[in-house]
């Protein structure tokens, strides 16, 4: 089943991909592994899938230690500071950045670890009260504050999307989130390239293809509901 899954959505990218003109390679899927069991992302891996996304330190280090060395973990969900010393040497990617103290937070451990930390600030582009994230008329502020921090490399931007049953709802978002990245990216910040643009979930991930998205979020739609009995 997993597999019909992930075929399914493998053909919804490349059929954004074409409409766009854009080129299939030019767009990473993130199998969001959040509360499933490992067997399942073995069963995924098995397929070719190597980038999985988790939520919550704790579960990424857990299957850290429990799947193959060639995955690459990103790590989507809120991270609060005192957890950022679990995750800052196994993530190939923080997505969740919206403050200065927890950047600062980051390059300390990096440093610590002597490694450069990948991050992508996140924006709360539809200014959702119940979502984390800067609002957007503070995102360039704070990527020019962050890109002064030694040990932390910003490259793009994340932004999480309201649950519509339209994704067409959405579009609006995703075509200012891409805008905003292309105004940080004419500032030529040092330490900042905008390459990576994180957006788009398992109901509006063909928009956001569409729009400019990087990396997709895809977790239901291709491990089915999730569980939360099972951790």
């Amino acid at each position: 089943m997993l597999k019909e899954n992930l075929m399914e959505v493998e053909k919804n990218i490349a059929l954004a991909c074409e409409k766009s003109g854009r080129r299939r390679e030019d767009v990473t899927l993130i199998a969001v592994s959040k509360t499933k069991p490992v067997s399942m992302l073995q069963e995924i891996y098995a397929e070719g899938i190597r980038d999985f996304g988790e939520n919550k330190v704790q579960e990424l280090a857990v299957k850290y230690e429990e799947m193959p060395k060639d995955i690459r973990w990103h790590m989507i969900g809120h991270l609060q500071r005192n957890k950022v010393k679990t995750v800052i040497d196994k993530s190939c990617l923080i997505h969740s950045v919206d403050s200065y103290r927890l950047a600062e937070e980051i390059n300390i451990q990096a440093k610590k670890k002597g490694i450069i930390a990948p991050i992508l600030v996140e924006v709360n582009i539809a200014e959702e009260e119940s979502k984390f994230g800067i609002h957007r008329e503070d995102a360039i502020q704070l990527v020019e504050e962050i890109a002064k921090l030694e040990n932390i490399s910003v490259k793009g931007l994340m932004t999480i999307a309201p649950y519509v049953e339209n994704p067409e709802e959405n579009r609006q978002y995703f075509r200012n989130i891409k805008q905003l990245s292309v105004d940080i990216a004419e500032k030529n910040i040092d330490n900042v390239t905008m390459h990576v643009l994180s957006m788009g979930m398992t109901g509006d991930y063909m928009v956001a293809i569409e729009e400019g998205a990087t990396l997709v979020r895809v977790g239901t739609g291709i491990f089915g509901a999730r569980s939360y009995n099972k951790q």
